[in-house]
């Protein structure tokens, strides 16, 4: 016989604590019908015009960024990315803000989850935390970010890997929940002059 208090009581109107979504519902609407047609259908497939899009909803975008299409970002509004920066066919569930530094790559697949729910409480209330990846970390492909995480710089989160606390500067992490592996080494190579011998 299962204990009524003990259970999970889901409605339709739930605690959403601090949570707001930062724009007019005209807004949301707007971008709704915008995502569904140029970014997630794969339709648009040039990076420059879906920035320009991200950027005319309020999307901070730096210099230089690859977007590909069927990406799927929430609310771009609370989305950040700086220069050189690539973000593949991946999914920014951004409840909170998610700031992307410079040289960043997000592989297709990848999940940056900024939302959660407090499993503890009967009706099970919204959390959200941001998540920020610094500058040259590269989170690979079906991997998963989850809220509250800070990947400092250099890091990487292998293919398949589901990052729940932060990853230290250049390391890398795999696994379920990821494990630091190694260092990284990062191989700079010379630069070509163009003289020909």
């Amino acid at each position: 016989m299962t204990n009524n208090n003990l259970t999970t009581k889901l409605s339709k109107e739930f605690d959403t604590g601090n949570f707001k979504v930062g724009a007019s519902y005209t807004k949301v609407l707007c971008w709704y019908i915008v995502n569904l047609v140029f970014f997630r259908s794969g339709i648009m497939p040039l990076s420059n015009v879906l920035v320009w899009l991200l950027r005319i909803f309020g999307s901070n975008i730096g210099h230089d960024v690859r977007i590909k299409p069927h990406i799927q970002i929430k609310y771009p509004w609370k989305l950040t990315v700086g220069n050189y920066s690539w973000l593949g066919s991946c999914i920014i569930e951004n409840l909170d803000q998610v700031t992307i530094g410079n040289h960043v790559c997000i592989s297709q697949g990848a999940m940056l989850l900024t939302g959660n729910h407090n499993y503890n409480l009967q009706t099970f209330d919204l959390i959200t935390g941001q998540i920020i990846l610094e500058d040259g970390v590269w989170i690979c492909a079906n991997s998963i970010i989850c809220p509250g995480v800070t990947a400092e710089s250099q890091s990487v989160l292998c293919v398949g890997s589901v990052a729940n606390k932060s990853l230290e500067a250049n390391c890398i992490y795999q696994g379920n929940p990821s494990q630091l592996v190694k260092k990284r080494k990062i191989i700079i190579l010379p630069v070509s002059t163009g003289t020909a011998c």
